[in-house]
């Protein structure tokens, strides 16, 4: 099929051209599907990228969060209304740290509209992880609940709640520490319970703290995304960072094995392809969750001016893009990056056409998934 070729291209220039190790499409459309790959699972033996690979899905973690907290909300355990002290009192503290937690609900966590900072640039994060010898040293370090609060709120505020669009896990970990408090189960328990085991996602699960590997098979994940070397993590911003990262061309860290709980419920999902799609099209679709709670996943706030992913939409985890930007198509999408993998879907509201993408390094631009979505749906982003 025609469109399936020029994905190939996308996929094949994106090994020859970008530095991708390895890249791996998968397609479904209506009652067909169509699996695509290039580059290599593993630079050391050359072995080739497969079907089932499973890996780490990034911040698409998010909507199964979202997707496990609307489904408390129809059972009348909780509201998306309700406020953080109404579930987790102390948390956020406007005396200590800033933030309110009698104004501050459950929808403004899940919308990254909480005015949360940037949990990604904490001193706390960036100086373990922010160099390739840090990394190195760092990288089976395991993170309770606990510590991620703390990490959370150790920034001052970058906004009122609903204010404006940031993108934080810090607000999706406390986001988890309230399905834990309300359930009294463990994170992990309860969106295998409502999400995994009810869309049949045998290949699915929240990553336990324990595992620092993946099942087979599995490619090995590689990663470039350092900053240079006497850099200083406490002077990064969201608008020097790019400056600040070491020079294209250096060989890239195999990052495969690593303690990954720093995620927590901002994005500790390990899938596939094939379960990320079927993950998707249950929210686009509505199938899992009640009509009113799926209308609060997809009502969505501007992105603009939160340094994220331009002409975009966020909902409750998951996004959509601008319509003036596709030609007045509706595409959503759900994905995520961390070291050595970055994953997305992308596809049309009634499920029926969705493509899933894969590489086994981390986010480098948009330029991929939007040359992808031209490419399968025709649809031209400027990105």
């Amino acid at each position: 099929m025609a469109a399936h070729e020029n994905v190939q291209q996308v996929l094949d220039r994106s090994v020859a051209e970008v530095g991708i190790p390895g890249i791996v499409a998968e397609v479904k459309d209506g009652d067909r599907t169509w699996f695509g790959t290039a580059g290599v699972a593993d630079i050391a033996t050359g072995s080739p990228r497969v079907p089932g690979e499973y890996f780490h899905a990034g911040s698409s973690g998010k909507a199964f969060t979202s997707a496990t907290l609307l489904a408390l909300e129809a059972e009348a355990r909780l509201s998306l209304d309700d406020t953080v002290n109404a579930h987790l009192p102390g948390v956020l503290d406007v005396n200590v740290n800033g933030y309110d937690g009698d104004k501050i609900t459950i929808r403004h966590l899940l919308s990254n509209t909480s005015g949360l900072f940037a949990t990604g640039l904490a001193p706390e994060v960036s100086h373990r992880y922010a160099t390739r010898s840090g990394f190195d040293r760092h990288r089976f370090d395991t993170f309770s609940t606990e510590e991620l609060l703390r990490v959370a709120v150790s920034q001052p505020p970058v906004g009122a709640p609903g204010e404006r669009f940031e993108y934080a896990n810090g607000g999706f970990y406390i986001a988890g520490a309230i399905i834990e408090k309300v359930t009294g189960n463990s994170y992990a328990d309860e969106v295998d319970r409502r999400v995994v085991q009810p869309l049949g996602l045998t290949h699915t699960r929240v990553r336990p703290t324990t595992e620092t590997g993946y099942p087979s098979p599995h490619p090995r994940g590689y990663s470039s995304q350092f900053l240079k070397d006497g850099a200083d993590p406490a002077a990064l911003t969201p608008e020097n960072w790019e400056s600040l990262m070491e020079e294209p061309g250096l060989p890239p860290l195999d990052v495969t094995e690593f303690n990954s709980s720093l995620g927590y419920a901002a994005g500790n999902v390990v899938s596939t392809t094939t379960d990320m799609i079927r993950f998707f099209t249950a929210m686009t679709t509505g199938s899992l969750l009640p009509p009113k709670q799926h209308r609060q996943m997809w009502t969505t706030v501007s992105t603009e001016g939160g340094y994220w992913m331009p002409h975009a939409r966020y909902g409750l985890g998951m996004f959509e893009f601008d319509e003036r930007a596709t030609g007045g198509r509706t595409l959503r999408g759900v994905g995520g990056s961390l070291w050595g993998s970055f994953f997305f879907a992308v596809g049309t509201p009634d499920g029926r056409h969705t493509v899933a993408v894969h590489t086994n390094t981390e986010w480098k631009s948009w330029d991929l998934m939007f040359k992808v979505i031209e490419a399968e749906f025709g649809v031209s982003i400027d990105a």
